[in-house]
């Protein structure tokens, strides 16, 4: 009876520790949200345009590797994805076709050939740039992507 609640006691704890580990994963797309926008005068387009302002919290994910979970938006094709969009939100909501703002998407770039389109959500790993400068580029770019898992 003593080793049964003793069991019982650590399988509590393990199951209380993951349940902590998980509410302290921070969501990518909550952070990368924290922008402001200003405009500034674009010599090439001949008109203001709005440049994203990073927060620090933005600021300090640039270079690292982070792990995010979305979906693709294909450019080229629906067989391997090498360059794709990848959106907070499901192709009919995202900011290209839906209600979302420019900061729920990404250009990813990656030679991981298990990277093929699917409308599931799926986890990705890659190295974060961010983009205030160039107006024909995304504001985010995740280089070097890996895929981590699809969500069944």
């Amino acid at each position: 009876m003593k080793n049964l609640l003793l069991i019982t006691l650590m399988l509590f704890t393990s199951l209380s520790l993951f349940a902590q580990d998980e509410k302290k994963k921070v969501n990518p797309w909550k952070t990368l949200s924290k922008i402001t926008f200003k405009q500034q005068y674009d010599e090439f387009m001949g008109y203001d345009v709005d440049v994203p302002v990073f927060s620090q919290a933005v600021k300090d994910l640039e270079g690292k590797e982070i792990e995010i979970e979305g979906y693709i938006i294909p450019v080229e094709g629906y067989k391997q994805q090498s360059n794709f969009v990848f959106s907070a939100y499901p192709y009919n909501m995202c900011y290209f076709c839906g209600g979302a703002g420019p900061e729920t998407v990404m250009e990813v770039n990656s030679e991981d050939d298990r990277l093929v389109y699917t409308s599931k959500p799926i986890t990705i790993k890659g190295v974060l740039q961010l983009n205030s400068g160039d107006i024909n580029k995304l504001m985010y770019t995740l280089n070097d992507a890996e895929l981590v898992r699809i969500r069944k």
